[in-house]
């Protein structure tokens, strides 16, 4: 399984959600909490195309979107296999 990242902050509901769905799915990921931390706010924007809510989910090097882009990506069927690293 490919390694999963997701930048987050603790008071956004859409981060609860992305990380139940991950949690759902057994997905084990490195939460990063950019709340109070604009180095890693930074970070995210960074690999997020300029993106600057959260969540930010990555999945290896591929960037998922937010919290909508990864439960659109679960119900067309995608995000398992990406997950496994057939897509």
């Amino acid at each position: 399984m490919k390694t999963v990242t997701i930048y987050t902050s603790a008071l956004c509901g859409f981060c609860h959600a992305a990380k139940r769905l991950l949690n759902q799915k057994n997905v084990i990921f490195d939460e990063i909490d950019v709340g109070f931390d604009p180095n890693r706010r930074q970070e995210m924007m960074s690999r997020a195309n300029g993106r600057h809510t959260v969540p930010q989910v990555f999945v290896g090097d591929t960037h998922v979107g937010g919290c909508d882009d990864l439960y659109d990506l679960d119900r067309a069927g995608k995000l398992d296999p990406l997950l496994q690293g057939a897509a």
